[in-house]
């Protein structure tokens, strides 16, 4: 008799198919489900964190999630996180800049008033604590074809002796001969024509004052474009002033408009938590770096002046005693955000990072640079010479070293090449000489490094395309190890981070990152990118390994270099390293603030003596957190303390 299945066993056979087919059409899900929920277990073990680390999201209330472009930590313990206009064109018309100051141990929140849009300038730490902050944004750019309205560069002249003028915003250009009009969008100042005499003729010579202005046309439309130079009068002028004061314009047309820089400056005050305005630059700065010096001064360098072009190697100096700027005597050109490092005997290493605008051909090479004569010295050897754009710049820690760690690039421009190189320079070879390090973790631009206390590097992120096309953001993270020079991969970042973020070491030895300005949201380039707000913590494998060692935070907290101080420490025969790290001050793949310096001390009992450094070009003034590592790697919490300005030297 042949065999018939009963009804029942018919209704299980049809629903176990079923159950098959529908996990088949469902597997991919199904396994990446299961999949994510292993690898959420996996990282919550305490053995993955005590090797690899674990992220955590910040939770920022939503009326203080800004763009964040820029982030210093300060003395305080407090973040400056600024946005400025935060790269969105429509805050900058409503004049919208955003500031925010956060305190990460409270996890509390301020937003405050910012006085102009610092977005995209520069900033570094001064000998009081103080941060200073340069530079910003005057106007956005604008793309050929987006172009609505004639424009471009106006020289304007003076040829009197004895009178200054300003011009405001708004003054009119007519052109002589082509009959069309201006008007300025900014005010300016033209001062007095130079007046020379001849000391053997006695004959006296003037040379007329000559400042740019960037004008438009009064109405839209090609008919308004000019085609070759004109001489302009200036409108509202009377008598002399006519022929002593005027214009003079080559084409003024649609070509695209780069974005321009402001001179505006700015001590932000930690303890006020306030901005303070200070003199301005001589020169108009967007995407500058600020490098402090050995004597708290500060050198600016580089950046987009206000009518768009590179500043073309104008740098000036910043003294916090007077709140003023003084011109370099001679120039030296550099592309925007050059890495430019404090080094031995206030010579300054400038590592061939960059982050932006300037030609390929020009001040992009490796060298050490003496600011009292000008000299520069290359510095050969370097891998991948042609992708240093967009490329992370370290020093090493300790400081004591001169080892510099150049990570990752990309080629110039919108340029889709990138590297996974890093290369490391020693200058204190008698001849430095660029070599390879160990690869990174993919080929990849953008990339935020961090020292650690324990004498390690963390880097993490970036993308390997221009501002993330492509998709092309990267989910992994390294320590590097100087005194192996070998590296190897830690627990992956949340989301992804290129263009417009950043990483700083915070005092209870975390590390944040923050920000990401792609250019799509898709692997496909079709949806526009949206600014990634979200703020993570990473805590390292060294917070997993047991207790920490305890530094008392009551001893002197102004220390002179050449000083001793006895700090009480728990545990304090375990204590194998002391560090000075000095906090950082991170945009734009730029944070030259950063470093690490190894200082001398003695163990007694429940007490370490420290003596810190007496090099100002190893410690240059101001705020640091002091912190100890025990013999198993563990960092205590940092405390802060503050090295003076040498007795002579700016002082604040």
């Amino acid at each position: 008799m042949k065999y018939r299945p009963s009804r029942r066993t018919r209704r299980f056979g049809i629903g176990a198919a079923a159950v098959l087919v529908l996990a088949g059409m469902n597997g991919p899900a199904l396994y990446r489900f299961s999949s994510d929920k292993y690898h959420h277990y996996e990282i919550n073990q305490p053995e993955y964190k005590a090797r690899n680390g674990h992220w955590d999201v910040v939770n920022v209330p939503e009326e203080y999630r800004i763009n964040t472009i820029h982030a210093a930590l300060l003395h305080t313990g407090k973040v400056l996180l600024v946005a400025g206009s935060g790269n969105n064109a429509r805050n900058f018309a409503a004049k919208s800049f955003r500031s925010v100051l956060w305190d990460p141990e409270k996890n509390t929140y301020r937003n405050i008033p910012t006085p102009e849009d610092l977005f995209c300038a520069g900033h570094t730490q001064l000998p009081d604590g103080k941060l200073l902050v340069a530079g910003g944004t005057q106007r956005y750019e604008k793309l050929k074809g987006d172009v609505e309205k004639a424009g471009g560069l106006m020289f304007v002249h003076n040829e009197n002796p004895d009178k200054p003028k300003t011009f405001p915003a708004g003054t009119r250009f007519t052109g002589r001969k082509n009959g069309k009009t201006f008007e300025s969008k900014d005010p300016v100042l033209v001062p007095r024509a130079k007046k020379t005499k001849n000391r053997k003729t006695g004959k006296v010579t003037v040379t007329a004052s000559t400042v740019r202005v960037y004008v438009e046309a009064l109405r839209k439309g090609k008919r308004y474009q000019t085609g070759t130079e004109d001489n302009y009068r200036i409108h509202g002028l009377r008598g002399k002033d006519r022929q002593n004061f005027y214009g003079i314009a080559q084409k003024l047309s649609f070509d695209k408009k780069d974005f321009q820089g402001i001179k505006d400056a700015y001590e932000f005050d930690p303890v006020a938590e306030r901005y303070v305005p200070v003199d301005p630059m001589h020169e108009a700065r967007w995407y500058p770096t600020l490098t402090t010096l050995q004597d708290g001064r500060v050198l600016s360098v580089s950046g987009l002046d206000e009518i768009g072009q590179v500043v073309p190697g104008k740098n000036e100096i910043y003294d916090p005693r007077t709140n003023t700027w003084k011109y370099l005597p001679k120039q030296r050109f550099f592309p925007t955000y050059p890495a430019l490092f404090l080094t031995d005997g206030g010579r300054i290493f400038y590592t061939g990072s960059n982050a932006g605008y300037g030609p390929d051909d020009k001040g992009r090479t490796p060298g050490v640079w003496d600011l009292k004569t000008n000299a520069f010295r290359t510095v050969p050897g370097i891998s991948d010479p042609d992708v240093l754009e967009t490329s992370m710049s370290v020093l090493l820690p300790p400081a004591q070293e001169q080892r510099y760690m150049v990570l990752g690039g990309g080629g110039v421009g919108e340029d889709p090449e990138s590297t996974a190189k890093t290369r490391v320079v020693d200058l204190h070879e008698d001849r430095p000489r660029f070599r390879d390090g160990p690869k990174l973790y993919a080929k990849v631009r953008y990339p935020s490094s961090v020292i650690l206390p324990d004498d390690t590097v963390l880097t993490t992120n970036g993308s390997g395309d221009y501002r993330g096309r492509g998709g092309s953001n990267v989910l992994l993270a390294e320590i590097y190890d100087p005194r192996t020079n070998t590296s190897r991969g830690v627990a992956d970042p949340l989301v992804g981070r290129n263009y417009h973020s950043g990483a700083l070491l915070l005092p209870d030895g975390r590390v944040m990152t923050f920000g990401s300005d792609s250019l799509f949201s898709d692997d496909a380039n079709t949806k526009p990118g949206r600014f990634q707000q979200q703020i993570d913590l990473y805590t390292p494998p060294y917070l997993f390994r047991g207790a920490r060692p305890a530094l008392a935070d009551g001893a002197p907290r102004t220390l002179r270099r050449g000083a001793t101080a006895t700090y009480r420490a728990h545990n304090a025969s375990a204590i194998q390293r002391v560090r000075l790290i000095r906090p950082g001050s991170f945009t734009h793949v730029t944070n030259v603030e950063q470093r690490s310096i190894a200082v001398d001390f003695i163990t007694s009992g429940d007490s370490v003596g420290v003596r810190i450094p007496d090099d100002p070009s190893l410690v240059p003034p101001g705020w640091y957190m002091l912190t100890v590592v025990d013999d198993e790697g563990i960092p205590s919490k940092a405390v802060w303390v503050k090295v003076p300005a040498s007795r002579g030297a700016a002082k604040h």
